[in-house]
């Protein structure tokens, strides 16, 4: 069974003291027990659990809010001081008494509950009980207090142990920072320089590159430039060939400047010219210009052809010169 002692006091009288003690089993919904003393008197009664559910219906309010609220009232006062309200009335004899409780509101207040209580015919018992639960209580306090004084005790060994390993992990951390600082200063500048050594290099090769570059732009262009003169030189001398071609004579006429200017033909034709502005024989004009007349035009002549026309210029020249020269001049030519 659970036990409760408060101390209240009554609107009535705040002077006047009274000690207020609940009981119950499980719960306080399930009922309870409530003993009254001022010093002097006692008085002693039952709450049931259908007076619970009856006060609860009467006050139109769940029964699981109305016992928190009479737990507030009777149990914990301390916590809801101030907030409920006490009344006692009890007749001449003292015999009964009528113990009532409210919670008080702004505008006025509503009541919870009311018991009536019977006098304890001991009073002086009652009182002794009363200041035996005291007492096991004050144990009970005083052993809890302990407790918890050891508790404390131990949380601050505790507490002074961690803060000296913390100092000692501080001690140990600034020493750790400052070496991996310094460290970190050298691997810092090792990186550094080799950060420069690296974009150096990557300039040399950028450079290098462009160098390159250049070097295969004037070579292409080098190699264009010579192709191009010579495609330019191909065309020329091809120009020139046909050039050439058009302006050579016919393989005829070739023998025949060829023939005439042999040793033993090149000193005829100005005795023959020099003999023809003195005289010219007739029949010698129309002769020459039947002759280009029947010329067919010019042809290059194959290789097979080259000795037949040859032999025929040769054959055609000595006619021409027996018939345009005379005897005698052959013989002086010669």
């Amino acid at each position: 069974m659970e036990k409760i002692l408060n101390r209240i006091h009554l609107v009535s009288d705040p002077e006047a003291t009274y000690f207020l003690q609940v009981s119950w089993e499980k719960d306080l919904g399930t009922g309870f027990s409530i003993l009254l003393s001022d010093g002097q008197f006692s008085w002693a009664g039952t709450v049931s659990e259908a007076e619970i559910s009856r006060e609860a219906a009467d006050m139109e309010m769940n029964k699981e809010k109305y016992v928190e609220e009479l737990k507030k009232a009777l149990v914990t006062r301390e916590e809801s001081a101030g907030k409920y309200n006490y009344l006692i009335s009890r007749d001449h004899e003292n015999v009964v008494c009528q113990f009532s409780y409210e919670r008080s509101l702004k505008d006025g207040s509503f009541r919870l509950g009311s018991v009536k209580l019977q006098e304890v015919p001991s009073p002086a018992k009652v009182v002794k009980e009363l200041i035996g639960y005291c007492l096991d209580s004050l144990g009970k306090l005083q052993a809890k207090n302990e407790h918890l004084q050891r508790e404390n005790e131990r949380l601050f060994s505790n507490w002074s142990d961690a803060e000296k390993r913390l100092e000692k992990c501080v001690e140990a951390k600034e020493k750790l920072e400052a070496d991996l600082y310094n460290r970190f200063i050298l691997v810092l500048n090792e990186k550094k320089a080799k950060i420069r050594n690296l974009q150096k290099l990557l300039n040399e090769a950028k450079e290098s590159a462009a160098d390159a570059k250049c070097t295969r732009d004037d070579i292409t262009t080098t190699q264009m430039v010579i192709k191009r003169e010579n495609d330019y030189d191909a065309s020329t001398d091809e120009e020139s060939e046909s050039l050439t071609r058009a302006s050579l004579p016919s393989a005829p006429e070739r023998r025949d400047s060829s023939l005439l200017g042999s040793p033993g033909v090149a000193d005829t034709a100005p005795r023959r010219k020099r003999r023809q502005r003195a005289a010219k024989p007739a029949g010698t004009g129309p002769k020459v210009a039947a002759y280009e007349a029947e010329q067919p035009p010019e042809e290059k002549p194959d290789l097979g052809s080259q000795k037949t026309s040859g032999q025929h210029s040769m054959d055609w020249n000595l006619e021409t010169l027996k018939n345009t020269c005379e005897p005698e001049d052959l013989f002086d030519d010669m």
